[in-house]
């Protein structure tokens, strides 16, 4: 037996007042004098009366709420950023609805329905693919507001996000600047078809004049710590190691600097590591990590303006705009400039 629902009609009994009178105060109506209005308000929160945004929402056509679909909710950095958009929306008025693609295309289809069912006003998305956006465009066509958190200028959908080709671009092109020419990849983006940080790299190695090895990139099937330790593991057995290793987010980084510690490397003497998104562990690791900054507050912030001005637009959506952040690059101790190599200063500890 589900709990009763408390109507207008009961605070109406409690207090004598019509259940027109009670709607009008409980919305504020200067045509109730102050005193009834308090009176109304004390007896419906006593009996723990909230409004029925249902029926709100048939009147209005608005919910009051967005949809977010994340990739992966173990993610440091879409944890940061759900947490973010959750209380920028809620700074607005709205609720957050929240789901997971564990990166499977079939399951943001279904979690994109779901939204569409529970009549959301609107989406934010990380896409498990960047480029199959089939599902999405018909819905943007149908004026249905949704912005994209990862995007390319050709998506025909609303985007804002971080360069990530940029980003990528950056963290290699230090590495170079460091003296190194080896410099292997550890990219598990890649098995979706988002291909953004090995054309950031490759376009870094390429200005250099350094031809690619294929043997030094690695798909770590994953994107988390362990995976990042057992894919070094498989990087550090070709016959020419690398130097420097560049993983597209921190989270294999990190994978990557325990294999390096656990098997006496010296970092960055004998590997240096980039990893990508900062998240919090990668300044308080054992050797703090040189990484790509992921500006998780001003991607939620300008992601809910647009999302607010799409659905502001009823039904006439402006055109599609993408809206890429260029990434700052925050060199720590993880990476040193080859002069520098062999000081005793350098040599890391054992353990993360």
């Amino acid at each position: 037996m589900g709990r009763s629902i408390v109507r207008l009609k009961d605070i109406a009994d409690k207090t004598g007042f019509s259940t027109n009178t009670v709607s009008l105060a409980l919305r504020e109506s200067p045509r109730i004098p102050e005193q009834t209005r308090l009176l109304i308000r004390e007896a419906a929160a006593a009996l723990n009366y909230l409004p029925n945004q249902i029926a709100k929402s048939l009147v209005s056509r608005e919910t009051r709420t967005i949809g977010l679909v994340l990739t992966d909710i173990t993610n440091p950095i879409l944890t940061r950023v759900a947490q973010s958009i959750e209380l920028v929306l809620a700074e607005r008025g709205y609720g957050t609805l929240f789901a997971t693609s564990n990166n499977a295309l079939a399951d943001e289809i279904r979690a994109v329905d779901l939204f569409r069912a529970r009549q959301v006003d609107g989406m934010l998305i990380y896409p498990t693919s960047h480029r199959d956006l089939d599902h999405l465009r018909p819905l943007r066509r149908a004026n249905h507001p949704i912005v994209l958190l990862v995007g390319d200028p050709d998506a025909g959908i609303d985007a804002v996000c971080m360069d990530q080709r940029r980003g990528a671009y950056k963290a290699v092109r230090h590495l170079i600047e460091m003296g190194h020419r080896r410099i292997g990849l550890l990219d598990g983006s890649q098995r979706q078809g988002n291909l953004e940080k090995r054309d950031g790299c490759l376009q870094a190695l390429s200005e250099a004049g350094i031809a690619p090895d294929p043997a030094l990139s690695v798909d770590p099937q994953g994107m988390s710590v362990e995976r990042g330790y057992h894919a070094t593991e498989t990087l550090m057995q070709t016959a020419n190691r690398p130097t420097a290793i560049f993983c597209s987010n921190d989270s294999l980084a990190l994978g990557a600097l325990r294999w390096a510690l656990q098997h006496s490397l010296r970092v960055p003497a004998d590997v240096a590591i980039v990893g990508m998104d900062n998240i919090e562990f990668a300044e308080y690791a054992a050797v703090p990590l040189t990484t790509v900054n992921y500006a998780a507050e001003t991607v939620t912030r300008m992601a809910v303006d647009r999302l607010m001005r799409l659905i502001a637009a009823g039904d006439q959506l402006p055109e599609p705009r993408v809206t890429q952040i260029d990434p700052d690059l925050l060199v720590r101790e993880s990476t040193q400039p080859r002069q520098l190599w062999g000081l005793g200063a350098l040599a890391a500890p054992l353990g993360l």
